[in-house]
């Protein structure tokens, strides 16, 4: 557990030298397979949304030693029986799906009721809250893109409260007019049932939220692949890193190092052996960016994981999957890209 005194929102990179490769090689050698075990920050500093039941702890943030990513920040919440928790608003989205149990949120003074298996998105500039009023533990996964906000100076948060030094300001006004026209019509809510399974290279996929649907997110991007036991994955190359939380099975995925040649322009240079990392059910596995990653079920023991990625990698020109392998059981074409 971390012993900061003050939470990282936002990690900084600096170096005596031009190249960065010392940096990525700590990345690289940091374990990337993280259990219940670890718990990089457990919510007493800096952490408004607790009330004395509900329970948030992090398993991957920007203030990590050993650091992973501030691309992605991954944590968990959970709300016993007849609970809440208090709520607060901050200007970065989150997504978080629903591992255990039901409840619902008051988003902006809106009830979005969610269930098992659900993805729930907070939206930007929210104040929200999670109810559970039933007799079953409610357990969430949480992944969010905040570093990018920090980054970018989005940094107004906190709980519901009137603001210091009223006088100086006017009277309200309303906040949303900035948002993009029409958000507040895309869903908020993306129910297990409403997105179907596919075949795709990759394997077999429900996907939760990507770019061009209907769902309230502009920072992630998440999906469902389920593998069959004794059967893996397809063999793809992304350049945006990736959280995946081992939401049923075991198993192990390889991970091969991309070497970047940089000559009259740039060349990948894929490394010829890949490092594998064991995982079973309630650990979260991370991929680096710029990896080429395949994922295997144990024998008998179907995988299922649930996939996080920053969706703004897209935006800044790496929209492409490359496929060097597909899944076993996908019967499309061969060498494929999305």
């Amino acid at each position: 557990m971390s012993d900061k005194k003050g939470r990282v929102f936002l990690r900084g990179i600096t170096s005596e030298t031009y190249g960065l490769k010392e940096f990525r090689r700590s990345q690289l050698d940091a374990p990337r397979v993280r259990d219940d075990s670890i718990v990089v920050d457990d919510a007493k500093v800096a952490h408004s949304g607790d009330s004395e039941k509900s329970r948030t702890w992090w398993r991957i943030g920007p203030g990590d030693d050993p650091f992973l990513t501030q691309s992605l920040q991954v944590h968990f919440v959970e709300l016993p029986p007849q609970s809440s928790n208090h709520g607060h608003g901050h200007q970065n989205e989150a997504a978080f799906y629903i591992l255990e149990g039901a409840g619902y949120e008051i988003h902006d003074d809106q009830r979005y009721d969610w269930e098992k298996d659900d993805l729930v998105i907070v939206h930007t500039d929210s104040v929200h809250r999670h109810f559970n009023p039933y007799d079953e533990t409610a357990k969430c996964i949480i992944f969010k893109a905040k570093s990018l906000w920090m980054y970018l100076g989005l940094i107004q948060q906190g709980r519901s409260g009137p603001i210091d030094n009223p006088d100086k300001f006017g009277e309200r006004v309303d906040w949303s007019q900035l948002w993009t026209p029409n958000v507040e019509k895309m869903r908020k809510v993306v129910k297990s049932a409403d997105t179907p399974w596919e075949s795709t290279p990759l394997g077999k996929v429900r996907v939760m939220s990507q770019p061009g649907d209907d769902v309230r997110t502009f920072s992630v991007d998440s999906y469902v692949l389920e593998i069959p036991g004794g059967s893996r994955s397809g063999k793809r190359w992304t350049m945006a890193d990736e959280v995946l939380y081992v939401r049923e099975g075991s198993g192990y995925s390889l991970h091969w190092e991309v070497e970047a040649e940089i000559a009259e322009k740039y060349y990948a240079r894929i490394a010829n052996e890949p490092t594998r990392h064991d995982f079973k059910a309630g650990d979260t596995v991370y991929v680096p960016h710029n990896t080429v990653a395949q994922h295997f079920a144990a024998d008998g023991t179907p995988v299922k994981l649930i996939s996080a990625q920053n969706r703004q990698f897209k935006q800044l020109g790496y929209q492409n999957t490359v496929f060097l392998e597909n899944a076993p059981e996908y019967d499309g074409p061969e060498g494929a890209r999305s």
